[in-house]
């Protein structure tokens, strides 16, 4: 069997996990043959790491040219990690052509968009896969197998709270998700992978929304009301910045360096902007309520400016209750007093790449490593308690890699030709990411007219449980 022939659109620093794969562990797996991006720049520090793994230079596309690059380079599958806006219009031109595709979350920004890209999946000879990594950490994985066994019974509520800390929550406002129209803010990039994990606990489809949401930490108006004094546009080069918690010094980080710093002068993106400044249009503080066809409910909140990251979830059933805690990073360091050496990873959850920094973020994602008698340390739980029984902790596979050990089964599943066994129904498809997604849009409409949001006035076809179906094997 014959390596598969990739085609990469967008090479930012999310392309990396698969452009390293390919040159790397999964190198006979498949071959990349193409690049599409509007900057050279990018595109040639990709080049420089194939080239140095043994690998050929792939063709160079602009943006305006993939239709020209589908007819000339014939790729298997096309990897798409450019900016969220543009997911639905490369792949549904690759699913048109006949290409399998590999597409980063969300699937889209707009209901248009979704509608596009679901017409063209369901018609398309080639299959859409979508990347949603947190189904493989192990932590999410066993919590779905306690609701599938039926341990809690049939489940009857969710509640599912993620918080963001000031490193990482911060960095969605400085570059170009804090633009809503590009992004369809925090409820559409960032919460598609947790409604996705919800939608494939429990296999359900989300029927109604309502939600609130607004910008109450970042921006220039709330800096305005903290009394919050003048700031420079970006970081780089700004004088008195150093000790600036809220700060990107991306001089400090080779690959932010070389794909953003390095790379201004081809398309003028600045990855650096002040988190206070203006022109910022998602929201920050984020609460959901979404309705299931079942009748089962969920509540979900996010926060971008939490002094820790993790999340809690708690799942009712009609016979008991299971509860997941997770601390990915317990405190981010202050900077300002020079105690702390460099910056804490923009992600705790990420290893190396655009995530790591220096300092802080190399320690188990606790920024800077935990101190003795540490209340709160780098950990995960889950609980289950049946009614009338004790309660009990079940044990949760230890896994190394990043996202808690979900990239590396994700890549397994997505690049070996000879795809492992899927009993849990994690490899995640079109349909998934169209029911995810809706709950994002649902809810950024319900923000906006202030009603709740019949997720089928969308016109986004949710036709099956993301979870009720038999898994499939990619060609």
């Amino acid at each position: 069997m014959s390596a598969r022939r990739y085609a990469v659109v967008g090479t930012g620093a999310r392309a990396g996990l698969y452009i390293r794969a390919l040159a790397g562990r999964y190198a006979a797996d498949g071959t990349i043959v193409a690049w599409c991006d509007q900057n050279r720049v990018r595109m040639n520090y990709y080049d420089e790491i194939l080239t140095a793994a043994g690998r050929r230079s792939p063709a160079q596309y602009r943006p305006d040219d993939f239709g020209r690059l589908l007819d000339s380079e014939r790729p298997d599958a096309v990897l798409v990690t450019s900016p969220d806006h543009t997911h639905p219009r490369y792949a549904a031109q690759a699913l048109r052509a006949g290409c399998d595709v590999i597409l980063e979350k969300p699937v889209a920004t707009s209901a248009a968009g979704a509608r596009l890209l679901a017409d063209a999946a369901r018609t398309s000879a080639g299959t859409l896969r979508v990347t949603f990594n947190y189904r493989y950490s192990p932590r999410n994985s066993v919590l779905r197998r306690v609701i599938a066994d039926g341990i809690i019974g049939k489940v009857t509520s969710v509640h599912f709270e993620w918080v963001l800390d000031t490193v990482h929550g911060a960095d969605y406002f400085r570059r170009w998700h804090r633009d809503k129209t590009a992004s369809g803010g925090l409820l559409v990039h960032k919460s598609s992978h947790h409604f996705d994990l919800v939608n494939w606990w429990i296999g359900d489809i989300p029927s109604t929304v309502y939600a609130r949401g607004a910008l109450r930490f970042y921006g220039a108006a709330s800096a305005r009301e903290r009394g919050l004094g003048a700031r420079p546009e970006r970081s780089l080069g700004a004088p008195g910045m150093t000790g600036d918690p809220f700060a990107l010094d991306l001089s400090a980080a080779p690959a932010l360096r070389r794909l953003y710093l390095e790379a201004e002068a081809e398309d003028g993106y600045v990855r650096d902007q002040d988190v206070f400044g203006p022109g910022i249009s998602i929201e920050d503080n984020l609460a959901v309520l979404v309705g299931y066809r079942s009748g089962a409910l969920l509540t979900y909140s996010l926060n971008a400016h939490s002094p820790w990251e993790g999340y809690r979830v708690s799942v009712n059933g009609d016979a008991g209750r299971a509860e997941l805690e997770v601390v990915e990073r317990g405190q981010v360091r202050s900077v300002a007093d020079g105690s702390v050496s460099g910056r804490p990873a923009v992600d705790p959850m990420v290893s190396g790449g655009e995530g790591g920094q220096g300092g802080q973020g190399g320690q188990g994602g606790q920024g800077g490593g935990a101190d003795a008698g540490d209340l709160r340390p780098v950990s995960e739980r889950l609980l289950v308690q049946r009614h009338w029984e004790p309660t009990r902790a079940v044990p949760i596979p230890q896994a190394a890699g990043a996202h808690a050990g979900g990239d590396e089964p994700l890549l397994d599943s997505l690049l070996r030709r000879d795809a492992p066994a899927d009993p849990l129904g994690q490899r995640a498809d079109y349909a998934d990411g169209l029911a995810s997604v809706a709950i994002g849009l649902a809810a950024n409409e319900s923000i906006a007219t202030g009603q709740v949001v019949d997720v089928s006035t969308l016109g986004i076809e949710l036709s099956r449980a993301p979870a009720a179906r038999t898994s499939r094997r990619r060609h």
